[in-house]
C-alpha cells in the first residue's frame, strides 16, 4: 500500500489515470476500487485483491463484467488453516488474537472461517481493527498479560505495510504468529500459508497481454491462485522455545535456519 494511506491511493490513482494508460494494474484490495473510479473505462488487471465480489470490484468471479478482471490471493476456507498451523507448532495456544479490518467483506470473511474452526481446537478469539497501528500495540500487550496466547495477521488488512513492526510485537510479548505470505516469515515471523505472489504476478502478466492484444476484462474470469506455500522459521521458533513438529516441517515448502 503507498505511504499515507487511503488519502494517497486516492490521489495515485488520479494523477495515474491522468496519464491516460492503456491498461492499469493496482496491487492490493486497498488499491482496487480508487483505481476504479479514477478511471471508469480503462482495462484494470487487478492483482492479490481479496474477495472482488463482496467488495464489490467486479459482478461474479466467472463474468467480472466492466472494466476489471484479475486475481484473487485467497479463498475464506484458507483463513482457518493459520489457526490449525498455529495449534501443530504451538499446542498450548488456548487464544488467539486476529487482526483483520472488520469494514470490508473480506475482513468479515476470514474473521469467520477462523471462528468456524476455533471451537474444536478450543482457542478462544480476540478481533482487533488494523487501521491504527497504536491500537494494534496497546490491545496486543494486554491481551498478552493472559498466557498461552498467540496471533494471527490476516490478508487484505492493510497489516502488509506494517510487517516488520507486527513482527516485532509478536516477538517482543512472546506470541507464536501465523502469516499469509512468506515475506512475513523472511522478516522473522513464525509461520507463514498462503498463495504464491510470484505466480499471480506471472499469470496477471499474461492478462495484461491478452487484454493489450484486444480482449476485454469484462470476459477473461478473476482466478484464484493455483499454488500455495508452507514456510517456517525454525530460529524464531527457537526463540519461542518451540520444536516444529517433524510432520509439519515435511510439509513445508521452504524452512528458513
Amino acid at each position: 500500500m503507498p505511504g499515507g494511506g487511503a488519502d494517497r491511493i486516492r490521489q495515485y490513482a488520479a494523477e495515474l489515470a491522468a496519464l491516460a494508460p492503456d491498461l492499469i494494474m493496482p496491487v492490493g484490495s486497498a488499491t482496487v476500487a480508487p483505481v476504479q473510479q479514477a478511471a471508469p473505462t480503462t482495462p484494470i488487471v487487478m492483482v492479490n485483491v481479496a474477495d472482488p465480489v463482496g467488495a464489490g470490484f467486479v459482478q461474479s468471479l466467472a463474468q467480472p463484467g466492466g472494466n476489471t478482471t484479475g486475481f484473487t490471493n485467497f479463498e475464506y476456507s484458507l483463513s482457518g488453516k493459520w489457526l490449525e498451523l498455529l495449534k501443530q507448532i504451538a499446542p498450548h495456544v488456548t487464544r488467539a488474537v486476529v487482526l483483520r479490518d472488520p469494514t470490508t467483506a473480506a475482513g468479515i470473511g476470514q474473521f469467520a472461517a477462523i471462528q468456524s474452526v476455533a471451537q474444536s481446537l478450543t482457542v478462544e478469539l480476540a478481533p482487533v481493527g488494523v487501521r491504527d497501528l497504536g491500537e494494534i500495540e496497546r490491545t496486543v500487550a494486554a491481551f498478552a498479560r493472559t498466557a498461552k496466547g498467540s496471533m494471527i495477521v490476516t490478508v487484505g488488512s492493510g497489516a502488509g505495510a506494517r510487517r516488520k513492526p507486527l513482527i516485532g510485537l509478536a516477538a517482543r510479548h512472546e506470541l507464536p504468529a501465523a502469516y499469509p505470505y512468506r515475506y512475513y516469515v523472511k522478516d522473522g515471523g513464525l509461520i507463514s500459508y498462503g498463495p504464491d505472489t510470484y505466480d499471480l504476478m506471472r499469470r496477471a502478466a499474461q492478462y495484461v497481454d491478452r487484454i493489450l492484444k484486444g480482449e476485454k476484462p469484462a470476459d477473461l474470469p478473476v482466478q484464484n491462485p493455483n499454488k500455495y506455500e508452507l514456510v517456517i522459521n525454525l530460529k524464531t521458533a527457537k526463540a519461542l522455545g518451540l520444536t516444529v513438529p517433524d510432520s509439519l516441517l515435511a510439509r513445508a515448502d521452504e524452512v528458513i535456519e
